[in-house]
């Protein structure tokens, strides 16, 4: 059978099917960006290792630009309803020993509470809604100049000073803490129906010490003798103590089925 071609030799078409292929491809690329971009960033960190500037800048300009509709996402999406709460739902993407990438999805007046990134430099992103997020990092990593931690306080709790009271409504920028500053305890609070992108690297691991440790808080002026702030200070401070994982605390997880990232 003899196929007749156009005078170009089918090239046009060819080319068409091309373009609208490379489209295609455009319009599912962000969550592979993403995971690219991971590699890269992570891939000579490790726990309390800190990526470069460059990095830190590089990977924060491709979550900036993330959608809901980047990881399939709709705002009216069941796990997202107000008769759901307090469920927060999980969408796990993917993790390695270098980074994690997973969606936390909160119906309204959910809460993720008081917790810590042992070793870990975060990166969130807060695909829509409105959120509170109120963090806090160890007065003696950050009061440099200054001991106010109690050496042995009688009931185990430490003095931390507070870095984000803040609420947020997407679109805003990527927010980033660190191992030891950048608020690297914080507690998530949905005002509205919210979808938050989480990167970790490392992440989490028990068998090699980066437990996540919950925290109660409580006001500053139940604070010891030896330890004080001046009066205008008083409220940027406030006292951590360790407590198990709340039991009220519930974190379900669900197949993740946005755009696939393509592994190699």
């Amino acid at each position: 059978m003899r196929i007749e071609l156009n005078g170009n030799g089918g090239k046009g078409e060819l080319s068409n099917v091309s373009r609208k292929s490379k489209r295609r491809q455009k319009k599912s690329s962000q969550v592979q960006k993403l995971y690219e971009t991971c590699k890269q960033v992570f891939a000579d960190c490790g726990p309390g290792i800190v990526p470069s500037p460059e990095n830190i800048e590089k990977f924060a300009s491709v979550l900036d630009a993330m959608t809901q509709a980047d990881v399939g996402l709709k705002p009216n999406m069941p796990f997202f309803s107000s008769e759901r709460a307090p469920i927060i739902t999980y969408l796990h993407l993917h993790e390695c020993e270098k980074f994690s990438i997973g969606i936390f999805c909160l119906p309204p007046t959910s809460v993720i509470p008081l917790h810590n990134h042992p070793g870990m430099t975060v990166f969130s992103k807060l695909l829509f809604g409105t959120m509170h997020i109120k963090s806090y990092d160890w007065s003696s990593e950050v009061d440099k100049n200054i001991d106010r931690t109690p050496r042995n306080h009688p009931d185990g709790t430490r003095l931390a000073k507070i870095k984000v009271d803040s609420e947020f409504t997407a679109p805003c920028r990527t927010s980033i803490l660190y191992p030891a500053d950048g608020g690297n305890m914080h507690c998530f609070t949905a005002k509205t129906a919210c979808a938050v992108l989480d990167v970790l690297g490392p992440p989490y691991s028990d068998p090699d010490g980066r437990h996540c440790q919950y925290y109660l808080e409580f006001p500053f002026h139940n604070s010891v003798e030896g330890v004080s702030v001046s009066d205008e200070e008083e409220e940027g401070y406030a006292w951590l103590k360790e407590r198990d994982k709340p039991e009220d605390l519930c974190v379900v997880g669900v197949p993740y089925i946005g755009p696939k990232i393509a592994k190699r």
